[in-house]
């Protein structure tokens, strides 16, 4: 029984082919056209319209409309069909030269293009820079960091941290814990001037350092609420002081999951005969270098940018009743963070970027 119409046989000439295969390398190709370029690269190769659809994860009506498309016009056919309006100004040479030199090139006197450097560069306006760019979203004046575990173990850490996350055990209490360290009391050098109608709030650039403290914090996963504690140093005694304080507020009946990071004072000779002596309590450690697999760090990010970032202080007392403050309104009304990536979508997205890194 026949299975449905069979395809037009579809070859590519040797400079067709190469066409296609370079737009499917180069940077300055649009995702739309590699893609196309692909769905013809797969059909020369012989693979049905499903399966092109299945492994590029399209439409197979959409396969289909490029293949046929392809076969009636060539590689021109590719190309999107003119659009109603005022004719171009720009032309596609135009187009790929400021791609090319966006993606490929510098220039002689900046870290990164602006669209005057690019306007007087290509002979074009900043405005037909601008549109080019917003069309291919490319910003080079914005710049973002990145960082990969080199931990041998990160695979099973990430799932094990994150089964903890997705599938806590029964009769357990999962902590995310760490220490933001350092936290300075600092005041502004003159009075800071308040908010007006048509007036920012302003304040010194300057300030006066009054010494530092530190918060030892564990958020509870489920629920949102800080086990929080201060302590003037930052070392294992202090770390021990706190894991008794979770200690005599975790109800005994239930076994102490600790998420951590790889600090040296969470590992010293004092923490592991202490371990010894309460079972109940479970280490987990986040991969090095992977700080964001720790939920607490989520709540120190929430909770400088909410008391600290714009706070004075004119003394470490000053600073450490602030805290105590933030930390009782965050139990009166906890609010959880939930984790929604499963260690596959984690992994899998990051094997992705890796990939992205190998073919620059």
């Amino acid at each position: 029984m026949s299975r449905g119409r069979s395809l037009a046989p579809l070859t590519l000439a040797a400079a067709d082919r190469a066409r296609l295969e370079q737009w499917t390398r180069r940077q300055t190709s649009a995702n739309a056209l590699a893609m196309r370029a692909r769905i013809v690269l797969a059909s020369a190769a012989g693979e049905s319209n499903d399966r092109i659809a299945a492994r590029l994860h399209l439409n197979p009506h959409t396969v289909g409309k490029w293949r046929a498309r392809f076969l009636a016009r060539g590689i021109e056919g590719l190309t999107d069909e003119p659009r109603p309006g005022a004719p171009r100004t720009v032309s596609d040479a135009e187009v790929e030269r400021v791609l090319t030199l966006t993606l490929e090139a510098l220039p002689r006197e900046a870290t990164h293009w602006s669209t005057r450097a690019m306007a007087q560069r290509t002979g074009l306006s900043q405005s037909t820079v601008s549109r080019i760019w917003r069309a291919f979203a490319l910003k080079p004046h914005r710049s973002e960091t990145f960082k990969i575990s080199k931990d041998p173990l990160f695979i099973d850490k990430v799932r094990d941290i994150v089964g903890l996350y997705l599938h806590p055990p029964d009769r357990a209490l999962v902590l995310a814990a760490d220490e933001k360290s350092q936290i300075q009391a600092l005041d502004r050098s003159q009075p800071l001037l308040p908010i007006r109608p048509g007036q920012v709030e302003r304040r010194t650039h300057d300030y006066v350092r009054h010494g530092t403290t530190n918060l030892f914090a564990a958020l509870e996963v489920k629920t949102g609420r800080v086990i929080g504690e201060l302590h003037r140093r930052h070392r294992a005694k202090e770390f021990l002081h706190f894991l008794n304080t979770i200690d005599g507020q975790v109800p005994p009946t239930l076994d102490v999951h600790l998420i951590l990071d790889n600090y040296g004072t969470h590992k010293t000779p004092q923490i592991h005969r202490w371990l010894l002596r309460h079972p109940r309590f479970h280490l987990h450690f986040t991969p090095t270098g992977a700080s964001w697999l720790n939920l607490v760090e989520a709540w120190f990010s929430v909770f400088t940018r909410k008391r600290l970032k714009r706070s004075a202080h004119r003394s470490t007392r000053d600073l450490e009743h602030t805290i105590r403050e933030y930390l009782a309104t965050n139990n009166a009304d906890p609010k959880p963070f939930v984790w929604t990536k499963t260690a596959d979508e984690i992994l899998d997205q990051l094997a992705i970027f890796c990939k992205q890194l190998l073919t620059q």
